[in-house]
């Protein structure tokens, strides 16, 4: 690693609780670009492999309430599935509009350890992560991630690994 990226950045409230709990993470900064009124990930080249990058999907269920999803970015979810594996009949995406009151980020921002933490919803992670062992979630800022390993972040938020994937 070279020097100019060893650089400390401020740390974001999700890096703090993994620091509180002494779970291992690598900071990671990725470029943005606005897209209407959406700031997204631009990880074109980056270096990262983008299976290894989730991404975290609010939805509401009738039996659960509010519930998240983690799946790769370069991946789409079941909705059925995960309907099936939280015990809810369907569930349906949280409108765009209603995201930062639901879970206290911006669209782009949300993650699962910072919505863990703050509202303790269920959290489901695909299968795929497990099988990764390593992988990025969003550190709760927009194009801020951290580099974990799976089964350490499932262990902080409760979660449970399933299959999610279309």
């Amino acid at each position: 690693m070279s020097k100019k990226s060893k650089k400390k950045i401020h740390k974001t409230l999700v890096e703090q609780i993994l620091d509180k709990h002494k779970i291992p993470y690598e900071q990671a900064i990725f470029p943005t670009v606005q897209q209407g009124d959406v700031a997204q990930l631009d990880v074109d080249h980056m270096g990262e492999d983008e299976s290894r990058i989730y991404k975290t999907l609010v939805l509401s269920g009738k039996t659960t309430g509010p519930l998240v999803g983690v799946v790769p970015i370069d991946s789409h979810l079941d909705e059925k599935k995960l309907a099936k594996a939280s015990g809810n009949k369907k569930v349906s995406m949280v409108p765009l509009k209603d995201l930062l009151k639901t879970t206290g980020y911006e669209h782009g921002a949300n993650t699962p350890i910072g919505i863990y933490e703050k509202f303790h919803y269920p959290i489901y992670i695909d299968n795929r992560a497990q099988e990764q062992g390593t992988i990025l979630v969003s550190s709760g800022q927009i194009g801020r991630s951290v580099k974990l390993q799976a089964e350490d972040m499932k262990n902080l938020v409760h979660g449970t690994f399933t299959d999610l994937e279309e």
